[in-house]
């Protein structure tokens, strides 16, 4: 049951890694072109900080599990 729940929780870690990856290069994306999001500088950089945090609790989750 232990390996069950360690094998969901790696791949809920993955999935958040994968979304704020999709998040922090949509939002390069939109400081350089003003495509996704409009253009807006303070809400790129809010959504790349977002990114960064999530990124980071997943890093620090993921050593938790080993």
């Amino acid at each position: 049951m232990a390996n069950f729940s360690s094998s969901t929780s790696k791949k809920m870690i993955y999935g958040s890694w994968g979304v704020a990856g999709v998040v922090a290069i949509a939002s390069l994306i939109d400081i350089f072109a003003g495509l996704p999001f409009g253009g807006q500088m303070m809400m790129d950089i809010f959504f790349m900080l977002g990114a960064g945090l999530i990124g980071y609790l997943g890093y620090d989750a993921y050593n938790d599990l080993r």
